[in-house]
């Protein structure tokens, strides 16, 4: 029995470390869509605050100015996006992807710079377990509580925060009337494009702590290709949860338990590379299956003249 709770506990534990960094940059997505704009430019905004939040622990020697600077960064390169979907009216496809190329293309040009490499970068101040006096004596969930950081209690207040903000706030209220439609929501002197652009850098914000998590608190060094597309995956993600912080963080860790299993049975008889194209191949069985039905807010992409 105890080495079924130790087994039980262990995938618990990789399951939510995994689903820290998606569960983040998918509730920033649901801002995104809510507001009438893609999400396509996760994956870029998720390497920009992966990338300077390393660079600001390095250049500081502090851990939270690190997140700082990769949460500043995600909202910078969201701004791209923003400017280019909402004052110039670019197809959002192209502007998200202008984002994601923009992401992949900074950070080997400064680290070349830096320190003469384009890979790896070297060790910073990263974010260590938080116990919980109160938690730490819990039967089995102390144990597994007992290995989480901050970052991990810090998306819970944000999911929470995201859902009151969405279901019980007048601003959330009318944050959904833009995406849904913004001609109405302009009729009625809803000011759409600070909506649009509050919404894109919430997005920015939160796809950036993301990206930070992956280089601070699931590691301590910015690795190239680090996000390995979990910004793609977290568009799947959002429409699996149905545009809703709640659903966005349990579908992050419905993927996180998949994304999980390459590191659980790394060492066993099932071949490595077939472990790692897990979270990969239930992405598409999601998006083959699970998105039937989807209806996503009617003003996505839609511009208007504001009264």
């Amino acid at each position: 029995m105890s080495d079924v709770l130790n087994m039980v506990s262990i995938i618990l534990i990789s399951s939510l470390r995994m689903s820290i960094p998606m569960a983040l940059t998918t509730v920033g997505a649901v801002y995104s869509v809510r507001s009438g704009i893609s999400e396509l430019g996760c994956e870029g905004m998720m390497i920009a605050g992966a990338f300077f939040g390393m660079l600001g622990s390095y250049m500081t020697q502090n851990v939270w100015f690190g997140l700082a600077w990769g949460l500043a960064a995600g909202v910078a390169i969201s701004m791209v996006h923003g400017v280019l979907h909402i004052s110039y009216r670019v197809n959002q496809t192209i502007s998200g992807m202008s984002v994601n190329l923009l992401g992949i293309a900074i950070p080997p040009i400064i680290m070349q710079f830096l320190w003469k490499t384009k890979t790896l970068s070297p060790s910073v101040p990263s974010f260590k377990k938080v116990n919980l006096p109160l938690f730490s004596d819990i039967p089995f969930f102390g144990r597994i509580l007992g290995e989480m950081n901050v970052l991990f209690y810090l998306m819970l207040i944000i999911v929470l925060l995201s859902w009151l903000f969405f279901s019980k706030t007048v601003f959330g209220l009318r944050m959904r009337m833009v995406g849904e439609n913004p001609t109405v929501a302009s009729t009625l002197g809803i000011p759409v494009k600070a909506y649009k652009y509050l919404g894109t850098a919430l997005c920015g914000a939160l796809s950036g702590m993301g990206g930070a998590y992956l280089s601070l608190g699931q590691m301590d060094l910015f690795v190239q290709g680090m996000t390995a597309g979990r910004g793609y995956i977290a568009m799947v993600i959002n429409a699996f949860g149905r545009y809703n912080p709640i659903g966005a963080l349990g579908g992050s860790i419905f993927f996180g338990f998949f994304d999980s299993l390459q590191i659980i049975f790394q060492d066993s008889f099932i071949p490595s590379a077939v472990m790692m194209m897990t979270p990969y191949v239930f992405t598409l069985i999601v998006l083959v299956f699970g998105l039937k039905n989807l209806k996503i807010p009617a003003g996505v992409g839609k511009h208007v003249d504001e009264q």
